[in-house]
């Protein structure tokens, strides 16, 4: 267990809540992981909760939305709380965390409305009243007596499973779940007494949270993850909210709420409101929360974008919060408070609030591939038992993540790069407007190079020659790709995208950008020419917009599209491009239909990838020992490569491979250089 020596730090300080001691101000809070195994939180899922425990963390909440009743299904891979076998598995969790020194809770719910009629045991939803969610797009059953009953039952009982399993307490979900859609006269229509004034509206929660308390003792936590404001006009002001607060305060029968803002029941809601990312500002809603707890009389929580330390201990040390939740800085660095707790704050692998942890693959981290890979991977690395001379071409995040690991193995590590600024493609991710912080994960990686000094040579274009002067023993090629645009006829007329946020071809008047990725570049250059003025039009081969990236910045870039009336088509493949005379026609095709278009443009604007910048992978291989084979079982099981007592092995790594993501180009790095 972590030792933490006692600190001024606001956010070091212990918090005690009925009897359990929270060690310090900082939790995770409880999200759906998407780790589950059959609504089971089995090893893997113990793993990366464990993690943080082991990293100093107070509070590990887990859980985010676990399914109560049989009629509340999986749509986003919640736990299943409403059957006896999860008993087990949150026996096994609570040692584990415990044993680091963190309490832990989890959340339960009923999703109601917010369901999928079609998923899980394939019951209808349930709801106050018959109105449909667009999120989840299920039209509900009003419940009747019966179901009020079965529900308030199934919460309490789930509850007792969560008290078996060695949890040291619960909170409930309200927002778009059931107990909110009562609370909200937007979703509550009823004419009963469930229905119509706020005390009726109150009741059904009110009878859930007394069922629970009774179920449960006075030994255990319950807490209330509570919208603060809906901030819509049809939904809960905060007026109403602080009103409906006292109410369940009053009632005896918690201890503490966890404060949110907004709406979940849309998708811009998500991504605005309860999941805010890059494109928000720093703690969106802190100031919410802090006005709401001056209107309360316990302890309250919140997490909504609250990245860095210094934010966090701001809203400790002013008294705005009791409890700060940092749940994406934890996925980006779970041992976050013991790093702050050793003096080390800057060593801290930041958030730049990517939202690649909302995406299919989460909860992986944009630039820590060990998370949610706790088992196989490792969070910190450990020294090597002999030590190497390693030799990284491309200071890229894939050539600065192998450079970083093998310094922290102890290698001696040279790095060459041949722009005279490390950082690769981020540095143009970056420049889209609301993509800055992307910088922050080249940044964090140069720092931690100085303290592992190792030897990173910018302005360098490494030919096989300067390698083999370094009688290396590895060598590391991760020179990443250029852009892909040979292949097409007219290619000669084309700006890439890169060019364009590079700066290296100016923004011409009349801009027709094409995407042919679904990724980032594209859209980055389109905002960068409507900053420049051009008139802009965009087409895209995919039926939507920003197809490869988490919901989140498909709602940014779909609004920024929406509100600079960009002229946008989809479906749209781009087949060639001519010059006639002084301008170029660009030629599509639409995928559905077949039908060919040509559109005249002052300059026409591709992205397609990368394919990879090879030549001294190739130049390399002759002379290696393996012939600049990685063996892909060994780097998928976890397993080192082999070295050779004479002569070198070559590997490559990220784009220089094929065209992918920042999280798979670190991921390679860590596979490969965490055995070295």
């Amino acid at each position: 267990m972590l030792d933490l020596a006692p600190s001024t730090d606001p956010l070091l300080q212990p918090l005690t809540l009925r009897g359990v001691t929270l060690r310090n101000r900082i939790l995770s809070t409880s999200h759906a992981c998407g780790l589950e195994e059959a609504g089971m939180p089995a090893a893997r899922y113990q793993a990366y909760q464990e993690e943080k425990a082991r990293g100093g963390i107070g509070l590990v909440m887990f859980g985010g939305s676990s399914n109560v009743a049989v009629d509340s299904p999986s749509v986003f891979q919640q736990l299943n709380v409403g059957v006896d076998r999860v008993i087990p598995h949150l026996q096994r969790l609570s040692e584990r965390v415990h044993a680091q020194g963190a309490a832990i809770m989890c959340q339960i719910t009923h999703l109601g409305r917010r369901g999928e009629a079609d998923a899980g045991a394939r019951l209808p939803t349930i709801a106050p009243s018959v109105m449909r969610e667009t999120l989840h797009r299920s039209i509900p059953k009003a419940m009747d007596k019966h179901d009020i009953a079965r529900v308030i039952r199934a919460f309490a009982d789930a509850a007792i499973r969560c008290k078996q399993g060695g949890l040291d307490g619960i909170e409930t979900l309200a927002g778009a779940h059931l107990i909110g859609q009562f609370l909200s006269p937007e979703t509550n229509h009823r004419t009963d007494g469930y229905g119509g004034s706020l005390e009726n509206r109150c009741r059904f929660g009110l009878e859930v949270y007394d069922a629970i308390r009774a179920a449960v003792g006075d030994d255990f936590l319950i807490g209330f993850r509570f919208i603060v404001d809906e901030g819509h006009e049809a939904g809960l002001g905060f007026e109403d909210c602080v009103a409906i607060a006292k109410r369940f305060e009053a009632a005896g029968v918690l201890d503490f709420y966890n404060a949110v803002y907004g709406r979940m029941d849309t998708a811009v809601g998500l991504a605005d409101d309860n999941m805010p990312g890059m494109a928000s500002p720093i703690a969106p809603w802190l100031d919410k929360a802090a006005a709401f707890k001056r209107e309360v009389g316990l302890p309250v929580f919140h997490a909504a974008r609250i990245a860095d330390v210094a934010t966090a201990r701001h809203a400790i040390r002013e008294g705005l919060i009791d409890m700060v939740g940092m749940t994406r800085a934890h996925i980006a660095d779970p041992h976050l408070v013991a790093k702050l707790a050793a003096g080390e704050e800057a060593r801290i692998r930041p958030c730049v609030g990517a939202t690649h942890c909302m995406s299919a693959a989460r909860p992986a981290c944009l630039h820590n591939p060990a998370t949610g890979h706790e088992a196989v991977l490792p969070q910190a690395i450990e020294p090597a038992s002999a030590r190497r001379r390693v030799v990284i071409v491309g200071a890229g995040p894939a050539g600065l993540e192998a450079a970083r690991i093998c310094g922290e193995r102890g290698h001696r590590v040279t790095v060459f790069e041949a722009a005279p600024r490390a950082g690769g493609q981020v540095l143009l991710a970056a420049e889209a407007g609301w993509r800055k912080d992307m910088i922050g994960i080249v940044d964090w990686r140069i720092r931690e190079l100085e303290r592992l000094d190792v030897d990173l040579r910018t302005g360098v274009y490494a030919e096989a020659e300067d390698v083999l002067a370094l009688t290396p023993e590895i060598v590391i090629v991760a020179t990443g790709g250029t852009p892909n645009l040979d292949w097409l006829p007219g290619a000669e007329h084309v700006t890439s995208a890169w060019d364009i946020l590079s700066g290296a071809v100016a923004v011409g008047e009349d801009v027709l950008v094409v995407d042919g990725t679904g990724r980032h570049v594209a859209l980055s250059a389109a905002e960068l020419c409507h900053r420049k003025g051009a008139t802009l039009r965009f087409a895209t081969i995919d039926e939507s917009l920003a197809t490869e990236q988490a919901y989140a910045e498909r709602i940014i870039w779909r609004r920024w599209i929406r509100a600079n009336r960009v002229d946008v088509r989809f479906d749209e493949a781009l087949r060639a491009v001519r010059a006639e005379g002084n301008r170029l026609i660009a030629v599509t095709q639409n995928e559905l239909t077949g039908e060919k278009t040509e559109t005249e443009a002052g300059q026409v604007v591709f992205d397609y990838g990368t394919i990879p910048a090879d030549g001294l992978y190739h130049d390399l291989r002759g002379a290696s020992v393996n012939d600049g084979v990685t063996d892909l079982e060994a780097l998928v099981e976890a397993r080192p490569q082999i070295v050779p007592e004479t002569g070198f092995t070559l590997h490559r790594i990220g784009d220089a491979v094929s065209s992918r993501n920042i999280h798979l180009a670190v991921l390679d790095a860590l596979r490969l250089c965490a055995w070295i």
